[in-house]
């Protein structure tokens, strides 16, 4: 998942050193930077999910992290999820500032931020596929014990990031560009082994099917199970739990079906699978900018789905917020003690 905003690759190959032959029908739809007025919303969006997301996540870790019970595998995913979602959230200033003045801070980092981002995109995502698994267990297993599926838990993790990184790695393809019409440099995709149009397709393909469609199948095929099972028990805390599915889900795909569609739209459209219109090429990488954009708030929605709505982790919250105001309590009384000590000391000296 990257964040290329400035420019599409459409009319350059490989190292971008000069534009292909174009169709002259193609020419009016040219691409350039976005216009100031675009660009500023764009960025300040980037912040807003930047600003959400880390305290968000950051509150979630610290809520799981120091917890004095051992972690359910569902904590542990989440722990791990909010890490992942903080990581992402991390390069996003980053990118807000290329928007405005173009990538400025070379090569190196225009590897390393893209390829933390694709990682955790992918680790994100699976961590909620490891979730909705456990959930079932839960529920529909409940009999099974709680330490075989802890031990699996620290394995699965281990994997999760394994796989997520792996699958990263074509990020290593990208390279901050200097452009000749306007001069700009960026950070982008410079497939420059091989055919770029093979290279797109294979990671775009990895992409819909290990960063959406796998995850999907997943989460709807155990959170239906799950729900099948709540419906025959009785009790308030199933509709609290079939809600948080729902909402679950509901949120997923909000968030993430926009964007693979327009992905799909785009790679059908440079394919020729799609016949080339001027107004369709512009609407897809408008459509690119505002459906990854989406995608990219789902790291600021995922504490809210998994933590906050939950009652046990609010109570839970709120007792280490308690447990915090009264030592600040007891750590100022104790200072206001030690000065008074001190003044009084200082009137019998004087």
């Amino acid at each position: 998942m990257s964040i290329t905003y400035t420019f599409e690759e459409e009319f350059f190959d490989g190292n971008y050193s000069a534009p292909l032959n174009m169709d002259p029908k193609t020419l009016p739809c040219e691409l350039k930077p976005l216009q100031t007025p675009a660009a500023l919303s764009l960025c300040v969006i980037l912040i807003a999910i930047f600003l959400l997301a880390i305290p968000g996540n950051m509150l979630v870790g610290w809520v799981i992290g120091t917890s004095t019970h051992a972690l359910t595998p569902s904590e542990v995913y989440l722990f791990h999820l909010t890490v992942a979602d903080g990581l992402m959230a991390l390069t996003l200033p980053f990118f807000a500032v290329s928007v405005i003045r173009g990538w400025i801070f070379g090569d190196f980092m225009c590897k390393l931020l893209n390829l933390v981002i694709e990682a955790n995109f992918y680790t994100s995502i699976i961590f909620l596929a490891c979730i909705s698994v456990d959930r079932y267990l839960v529920i529909v297993h409940s009999s099974e014990t709680l330490k075989g599926r802890h031990k699996c838990s620290r394995l699965l993790c281990v994997a999760v990031w394994a796989l997520g990184w792996f699958l990263a790695l074509p990020a290593l393809f990208y390279d901050a560009v200097q452009l000749d019409d306007p001069p700009l440099i960026i950070c982008s995709e410079t497939f420059d082994i091989g055919s770029a149009t093979m290279w797109r397709r294979a990671t775009r393909g990895f992409r819909h099917i290990f960063g959406f469609l796998v995850p999907l199948i997943v989460m709807i095929t155990f959170y239906t199970i799950t729900v099948a099972r709540l419906l025959h028990t009785r009790g308030f805390q199933k509709h609290r739990a079939m809600r948080v599915i729902i909402a679950v889900v509901v949120a997923f795909l909000l968030c993430w079906l926009p964007y693979h569609i327009t992905m799909v739209v785009d790679t059908l459209l440079r394919a020729e699978l799609i016949e080339f219109d001027c107004a369709m090429r512009m609407a897809v990488n408008l459509a690119l900018v505002v459906t990854n954009s989406l995608a990219l708030l789902h790291s600021c929605i995922n504490p809210f789905l998994y933590a906050f709505v939950g009652e046990k982790f609010r109570k839970r919250m709120k007792m280490l917020l308690q447990r915090k105001l009264v030592r600040e309590r007891l750590s100022v009384s104790k200072i206001s003690r030690s000065t008074s000590q001190t003044s009084e000391a200082a009137g019998t000296i004087f």
